[in-house]
C-alpha cells in the first residue's frame, strides 16, 4: 500500500467467506493475501488455479481441506500449501466457524 493508508473494510456476514487484505500488485509475486470465515457446514467448492501456489493458515476452528482427493484435517495453527493445479476444497466440519489466513503466490 501506498502513502502508509490503511486499507479496511466490513464484512459481510458468511455470504462471502473472503475479506482480501493485500491485493494483486501491492506486494510482488503476491496475488492474494486474505482472511476467510467459514459459517458452520459452509463449503468452498472445488476448484484449481492453474498459475498460482496457495497457502492456508487455521486461525480458529476446524475442517478439511481436500486436495487431489486426499482428505486432510484443519485446526489451529495448521499451515496448508497447495500447488498450482491442485485441485482443493475446504470445508467447516467443526462445531464453530472456521477462520484462516491464505494467500497466493
Amino acid at each position: 500500500m501506498s502513502g502508509g493508508a490503511a486499507r479496511t473494510g466490513s464484512f459481510p456476514q458468511h455470504k462471502d467467506p473472503q475479506k482480501v487484505l493485500l491485493y494483486r500488485g501491492e506486494l510482488p509475486h503476491l496475488t492474494t493475501f486474505a482472511q476467510g470465515r467459514f459459517a458452520l457446514g459452509q463449503v468452498a467448492a472445488a476448484h484449481a488455479h492453474s498459475d498460482m501456489h496457495e497457502v492456508f493458515f487455521v486461525e480458529l476452528g476446524s475442517g478439511t481441506i481436500t486436495i487431489d482427493g486426499q482428505v486432510y484435517a484443519l485446526e489451529p495453527g495448521t499451515c496448508i500449501a497447495v500447488d498450482p493445479g491442485e485441485v482443493h476444497e475446504l470445508a467447516n466440519t467443526g462445531d464453530r466457524e472456521l477462520a484462516l489466513i491464505y494467500f497466493g503466490l
